[in-house]
């Protein structure tokens, strides 16, 4: 089963845990957001300490098949944004039973 966490789900945990207004907790986490996304598109990549680094890598274009009519089609090149996770953060979600 999937679960997602949504914007509303952190104002919300923001508001209940720390006290802040929903209105505060909302700017604070469409700033951590911009400034992630800004950051990215300046320095390719973003180092969050005991969690992880963004990185946005480059694609070559390819060929591609549409699976339901076989038609070929290039896919262009394009940058995708990658996640590796830390050290500290692949031990945490390896060791959740103990």
């Amino acid at each position: 089963m999937r679960i997602n966490l949504t914007k509303k789900d952190l104002v919300n945990t923001l508001y209940m845990q720390i006290g802040f207004s929903k209105q505060i907790s909302e700017n604070l986490i469409e700033e951590f957001f911009s400034l992630i996304i800004t950051n990215l598109k300046k320095n390719k990549s973003v180092k969050i300490s005991n969690f992880g680094t963004f990185l946005i890598r480059s694609k070559k274009s390819r060929i591609g098949r549409n699976p339901k009519t076989k038609e070929i089609k290039t896919i262009s090149k394009r940058d995708v944004v990658l996640f590796k996770p830390s050290k500290e953060f692949r031990e945490f979600i390896n060791n959740k039973n103990e």
